[in-house]
C-alpha cells in the first residue's frame, strides 16, 4: 500500500468521490472482506460487494487473499493507498493553466500552480512506478511568523531574488543529457486557526501576497 496515490482517470475520480465508496476506501486501510465491511459500515453485504467491484475496477482497491469457506470464496480486499489526490487531469477540459494569467501576488495563480504541481508530480509518479525507477524530488515545508505585512513583503522579495540568482547559477542549456526541473515556491497565510488578531494588510492591499 502506498502512503498516497494520484487519481488521473475521470471515472476513478468519480468512483472515489461517491460518499459510500469513500467510506469503504477509508475502512480498507486494513484488509477486510465484504462481510467484514458490511458489519463495519452498516450496509448489506450485496451492496458492499457492488461498490467494491467498482473500486477494484478503477484500481482503488486490490485483492490481498482469497479464503475458502465451505462452498464460498471470500475475497479480502485492501485500498491501494492510505490517501488519494485527484489530479487536474481528471478534469482535463477545465483544469487551470497558470501560463494564462501569471501573477505572483495572486492567490488564484498560486492555486493554478499548485494544481499543475499535483498534475506533474502525479504523472511522474505513475511513470516511475511503471518503469520501476526511483523518482528524484525535493521539497521544503516551513512556517514563518511575520511581525508585519511589510516584513512579509520584504521576505518574499528577498526569496525571489535568491531563487532567481540560484536558477541563473545552475541553469545549463548546453550540456547533453541535461534535464529540466521545475521549481515552485509558495507563500501563503497558514490555514490553522489564528491565535491573534487577523492581519488586515493595510499596507499591502494586493491579493494573495
Amino acid at each position: 500500500m502506498f502512503d498516497i496515490a494520484v487519481i488521473e482517470d475521470p471515472a476513478a475520480a468519480e468512483a472515489s468521490l461517491d460518499p459510500t465508496r469513500a467510506r469503504l476506501l477509508a475502512a480498507l486501510a486494513e484488509p477486510a472482506s465484504a462481510t467484514m465491511l458490511a458489519a463495519r459500515v452498516g450496509l448489506p453485504r450485496q451492496k458492499v460487494n457492488y461498490h467494491l467491484r467498482a473500486l477494484e475496477q478503477h484500481g482503488l482497491i486490490e485483492l490481498v487473499e482469497e479464503r475458502r469457506k465451505g462452498n464460498v470464496t471470500e475475497r479480502v480486499m485492501r485500498a491501494t493507498a492510505a490517501s488519494y489526490v485527484i489530479s487536474p487531469l481528471a478534469l482535463a477540459a477545465v483544469r487551470p493553466d497558470p501560463s494564462h494569467t501569471p501573477d505572483r501576488l495572486s492567490a488564484r495563480w498560486l492555486l493554478a500552480l499548485a494544481a499543475r504541481l499535483v498534475q506533474d508530480v502525479g504523472a511522474l509518479i505513475t511513470g516511475a512506478e511503471r518503469t520501476n525507477k526511483r523518482l528524484a524530488t525535493f521539497a521544503v515545508d516551513a512556517t514563518v511568523r511575520f511581525a508585519t505585512a511589510r516584513d512579509r513583503a520584504a521576505f518574499a522579495d528577498e526569496l525571489a531574488t535568491t531563487i532567481t540568482a540560484l536558477a541563473a547559477k545552475y541553469h545549463d542549456e548546453t550540456t547533453p543529457g541535461g534535464r529540466d526541473h521545475r521549481v515552485v515556491l509558495a507563500l501563503h497565510p497558514s490555514a490553522e486557526p489564528v491565535r491573534t488578531a487577523p492581519d488586515t494588510d493595510t499596507d499591502t492591499p494586493t491579493e494573495g501576497h
